[in-house]
């Protein structure tokens, strides 16, 4: 079978590899659609990993996958059924077919295309840190970043009926996308003192809950900054570093509640995403909306160079699988 991986810094390259067959309560999913995740920039993009780290194992680095059941050992799923499935460790989307345990695997309605619905599964990991969170009703919540996480943490949160949804980002597309999945004040730090507006939206105290969506030191400094004291700061996004920075006067000063959340290693990696299909399924909410690019896996390279380089407006590239 086909398999992109990643065979240097910011290089992939093609191989055919064997097809993995499935064992005694497994599954055989020939995968249709995946999309790049800013975590798998980060990570592994690079330059971030030291030479002998490269090769990749095929198929990485990808996890946000959906396809179809082609072999089923396991009463759980059946051939034919439409899946969303969360590769195991070590192993990657970037490939036309994965084995998986029906515990990383969730089921898909059968009508919408897959693009749409793969899109579940980020915003799934969000409605678990939301959970998290508890009620937004009434409270001012200030959200760090607006690529594809900060905006399901936009869309969620303000359809839980915070009395304001805070948006922070230094792209202006990314602030136009933030109005459109219900931000109520979209501010650009470059342009705009975040503080004092933080301070004049809140009437001096501060956002009640502040969630760090963006993955670096400093916006999980100001996470920390904004919150009002006694708030609740969630932190989603730096999850890379060993070591971050934090400015000790403002954890002493604020005495938030710090809530650090990632419902992939929560124990249980699939209900929060169940629960996302569902709610996608009824009208509550739309990731597919997240959706800007569509390209083949043979646009591999292009794909992930346009989402690092946040180049076209970009803020979710799905791939075809078979294209």
């Amino acid at each position: 079978m086909r398999a992109a991986r990643l065979v240097g810094p910011k290089r992939f390259e093609f191989e055919d590899v064997e097809q993995p067959a499935p064992k005694d309560g497994e599954c055989l999913i020939k995968l249709e659609r995946v999309s790049v995740c800013g975590s798998d920039i980060r990570a592994h993009y690079g330059p971030i990993l030291s030479e002998e780290h490269y090769p990749l194992e095929p198929g990485q680095p990808c996890h946000e996958v959906a396809g179809i059941v082609v072999d089923s050992r396991t009463d759980s799923y059946r051939e034919g059924q439409r899946v969303i499935v969360i590769p195991a460790h070590g192993f990657g989307g970037l490939q036309e077919y994965l084995v998986s345990s029906p515990k990383r695997m969730v089921l898909l309605p059968d009508e919408g295309p897959l693009d749409e619905w793969v899109m579940c599964q980020p915003s799934g990991t969000v409605l678990y840190s939301c959970q998290r969170m508890g009620s937004v009703l009434g409270k001012n919540v200030l959200v760090l970043g607006q690529g594809s996480i900060g905006l399901c943490f936009t869309m969620l949160i303000s359809r839980m009926g915070a009395r304001s949804v805070i948006t922070a980002d230094l792209l202006d597309y990314r602030l136009d996308k933030s109005r459109e999945f219900g931000a109520t004040h979209p501010i650009n730090p470059d342009r705009e003192d975040l503080a004092e507006a933080v301070a004049e939206i809140t009437k001096g105290v501060g956002a009640d809950i502040t969630v760090e969506a963006a993955g670096f030191p400093d916006t999980f400094n100001l996470a920390f900054s904004q919150v009002r004291q006694f708030g609740t700061v969630i932190v989603f996004g730096v999850q890379m570093d060993k070591f971050v920075p934090l400015e000790h006067n403002n954890l002493m000063d604020k005495m938030p509640t710090i809530l650090p959340t990632t419902g992939a290693r929560s124990g249980d990696p699939t209900t929060q995403i169940k629960d996302l299909v569902a709610l996608r399924q009824r009208g509550w909410c739309d990731p597919a909306k997240l959706i800007t690019h569509r390209m083949g896996l043979s646009d591999v390279q292009r794909a992930y160079d346009t989402y690092e380089q946040h180049e076209d407006n970009v803020i979710k590239v799905v791939m075809d699988i078979n294209k």
